[in-house]
């Protein structure tokens, strides 16, 4: 069991990857809190998988505390930190509003900066720790009408590199994931064109399950990688390397 007396939080935990990696990281023995702002689908997913329920919008700075102080106050330590929580609103830049821009960075990078800056002390404090930021391929290929969605995940891989770099001397480590195509209740939202399009450019030909990033993911959490820090991990079938 890697992650025995392990406390983990995994935002934006309540479906799709977020869910895969509370699921895997229960399963190797953690004590796993998920943050939503879904009230309704965060009591549903942990009475379904077992996970403690913490309501947080990640944009939301007194939220985010209130609900770290909460994990803090019940289990007493934050080992584990997956920021997943993410959304997109697309839209070709001409015809983007500012709102759906800032709407986008909001919960995709300043949430991910939010709880990561209300957890790291902790770590730095206990000198253990780690954490893995859900980047994405969009991040680093770019893609029309994903202007908001590429800047936020673009910034979240720089981001995951400068943090790893001013913790790694207090043994807290630092890395990103950046999925392809996921088969999530996000993607399974978009039009079949854009599907299909996607589907050409995959080397592998075919769609990853939330499960294949939650073993990534669940592997730079542990200490089997304990001297991988400030790396981006792709997880694409090959549509970007």
């Amino acid at each position: 069991m890697r992650f025995k007396d392990k406390i983990a939080l995994v935002t934006g935990g309540s479906r799709g990857i977020g869910k895969a990696i509370a699921q895997r990281l229960i399963s190797e023995g953690a004590v796993v809190w998920i943050g939503d702002i879904n009230e309704e689908m965060l009591q549903a997913t942990s009475k379904e998988i077992g996970t403690k329920p913490v309501l947080m919008n990640v944009t939301d700075e007194a939220q985010v505390k209130e609900a770290v102080d909460k994990i803090l106050s019940e289990d007493g330590k934050i080992d584990l930190l997956v920021n997943n929580a993410g959304i997109t609103k697309d839209k070709l830049l001409m015809r983007m509003k500012k709102e759906d821009w800032d709407a986008v960075i909001n919960v995709n990078l300043t949430g991910a900066f939010l709880v990561t800056k209300a957890v790291i002390p902790h770590m730095i404090r206990k000198r253990q720790g780690a954490i893995v930021n859900i980047a994405s391929v969009i991040g680093e290929m770019g893609n029309a009408g994903q202007a908001n969605y590429a800047a936020s995940k673009g910034g979240l891989i720089a981001f995951t590199k400068a943090v790893a770099k001013e913790v790694a001397g207090r043994n807290v480590r630092v890395n990103a994931v950046a999925p392809g195509f996921i088969l999530t209740p996000m993607t399974e939202a978009l039009p079949e064109k854009v599907k299909e399009e996607y589907f050409k450019l995959i080397p592998m030909k075919r769609f990853a399950k939330p499960e294949e990033v939650a073993s990534v993911v669940v592997f730079l959490l542990s200490e089997d990688a304990s001297y991988i820090t400030g790396e981006v991990i792709r997880v694409n079938g090959g549509l970007y390397t």
